[in-house]
């Protein structure tokens, strides 16, 4: 799969900054798509999983969602929210579901398909969830584990759907 061309705006170059300081690269979430589609496309490449994630983070409502929800990541591991939010986002309470509101605006983009990904790349924590879930780090990821977890389930929902027109 061949991807054109084009140049980032400021808003996708400060997305994209936001995410890789946080630890997370563009392979990573390939990796996940990888992981989601494999088994449904035995001839499927990594370059397609990275075209896929490409035009996922191409669009204006995924930058905005990455860059809100990193924000309050840091603004909680620099314990600037008020009580009790702080507590809430710092520990990932259960029962607080507005990080997997914000993802499912990305999850959706793509159709129905995307939410069956999501909630099986939710649930197993493969690659760099496993990492962005892993509290002993010190950094707070309450946003960015669903927002990354979102993006390839969307990127998988694109290739799949992308797959059913060409076969």
């Amino acid at each position: 799969m061949r991807m054109e061309k084009r140049s980032m705006d400021d808003v996708e170059k400060k997305a994209r900054q936001k995410m890789a300081e946080r630890g997370v690269k563009i392979k990573d979430i390939a990796d996940l798509v990888y992981f989601l589609q494999k088994k449904y496309h035995p001839d499927l490449q990594m370059d397609d999983c990275l075209a896929n994630v490409e035009r996922v983070l191409a669009k204006r409502e995924v930058q905005n969602a990455i860059l809100t929800g990193i924000q309050l990541d840091e603004l909680a591991e620099k314990k600037m929210l008020e009580e009790p939010l702080q507590g809430i986002i710092e520990s990932d309470e259960g029962l607080y579901g507005v990080d997997e509101i914000m993802a499912f605006s990305i999850v959706n983009i793509y159709g129905s398909i995307g939410f069956t990904n999501y909630g099986y790349i939710d649930k197993e924590k493969p690659g760099i969830l496993g990492y962005l879930n892993d509290k002993s780090t010190g950094m707070c990821h309450t946003f960015l584990d669903d927002l990354v977890g979102a993006i390839a389930a969307a990127a998988s929902s694109r290739l799949a759907h992308r797959a059913a027109n060409t076969e």
